[in-house]
């Protein structure tokens, strides 16, 4: 198995930047996710990875092989599309068999390699079946399946999932997953949606608005350390606050107009950094004061969302700015039963604060 290294890739449409010099490298055997948000360039790069556009600028190499010109079908690369692009008057095993049966392979081991495939992809019993007569995770399947019979190098998936409830969407991650390890095929998986890129993601790049590479990590490290606001706000939701930073009695603190100065672990680099972020999962919502936390906010309960695993509090303070709350809905009726327009306290550690360039 051979890496995918992107060099310098630019690529433009009717005058507009699609892509600007784009450098990126996936190790081979690795569920890798393009995270970014809809416009900035993600399906465009899969695209060139698979050969069916072509880059204005830059390389791209599968191990040491320039591929940059290669056609399509001499990548050792296949792409699963968003409307997974089955022939609709094939059935699940013709589909599944195509690139094998226009390469003239021998009956007998296409019926054995399709039939071990559909069976492991749990779809033995609709190998007749037309992909109309298929629920929308069963369509996925084939295409997925369809894509790997001839065990390409790298599998491309270009927001295979995004037709489907949240449920189907949840199990069929989890598939996924246990498929990547199985095969140890390098699987570029492309989406809009966080939670499916956190969930599949051994290491995954996070591209902006402007077609460049904001930041790449493991999904932790980018949710729990991002590198910029943009990052912060995309992955996850983030409370944002501006200031300075301050020495105040021989401590550096995050000093906030209106607000106060909040403890932090003073930061390594640059000194421009501004902006505060912290996730509203790592705040606790109290209606009386709570010991041992660094850091302590009043506000007013604005809105209450409660959506099953959890509530999800916006709470104002009093220079008006609005800050969420998330809490895990552990016990059936909780001590503190916060309400609408209650005073409520917010506390978190200085250890998880995240100091921003502003």
């Amino acid at each position: 198995m051979r890496n995918i290294r992107v060099e310098n890739v630019t690529k433009s449409k009717n005058g507009n930047i699609i892509l600007e010099n784009v450098t990126l490298e996936i190790p081979s055997g690795e569920f890798f996710a393009l995270l970014g948000p809809s416009g900035c360039g993600k399906t465009t790069f899969l695209r060139l990875i698979a050969g069916l556009e072509k880059a204005d600028g830059g390389k791209i190499f599968l191990g040491n092989t320039d591929i940059t010109d290669l056609p399509p079908n001499k990548r050792s690369i296949n792409v699963v599309f968003q409307n997974y692009a089955l022939f609709p008057h094939f059935s699940v095993f013709d589909n599944v068999a195509y690139s094998l049966t226009i390469q003239g392979m021998d009956k007998k081991i296409i019926h054995e390699k399709v039939t071990k495939l559909l069976a492991t992809f749990h779809l033995e019993n609709h190998i007749y079946k037309k992909p109309s007569e298929l629920s929308g995770g069963q369509q996925q399947r084939v295409a997925i399946a369809r894509a790997i019979i001839n065990e390409p190098e790298v599998l491309l998936l270009d927001e295979p999932l995004a037709a489907l409830d949240f449920k189907m969407r949840e199990k069929l991650l989890i598939e996924l997953i246990d498929l990547q390890d199985k095969l140890l095929t390098t699987f570029i998986y492309v989406t809009h949606d966080q939670f499916e890129a956190l969930t599949v993601a051994d290491h995954m790049a996070i591209m902006d608005h402007n077609g460049q590479i904001a930041q790449i990590g493991t999904p932790k490290e980018i949710y729990e350390f991002p590198d910029s606001k943009f990052v912060a706000q995309f992955v996850g939701n983030t409370n944002i606050f501006d200031g300075s930073l301050k020495i105040e009695n021989n401590e550096e603190k995050f000093h906030i107009p209106d607000l106060g100065s909040f403890s932090i672990i003073p930061p390594h680099c640059s000194k421009t950094k501004t902006v505060m972020s912290i996730r509203p999962e790592k705040i606790y919502i109290s209606k009386v004061p709570v010991e041992n936390f660094s850091n302590v906010l009043k506000g007013i309960v604005h809105s209450i969302v409660y959506t099953g695993r959890s509530t999800l509090y916006e709470v104002v303070l009093k220079n008006q700015q609005r800050v969420q709350v998330f809490e895990q809905n552990e016990e059936h009726f909780p001590q503190e039963n916060i309400d609408y327009d209650d005073e409520v306290y917010l506390s978190w550690q200085k250890e998880n604060v995240v100091l921003l360039e502003g």
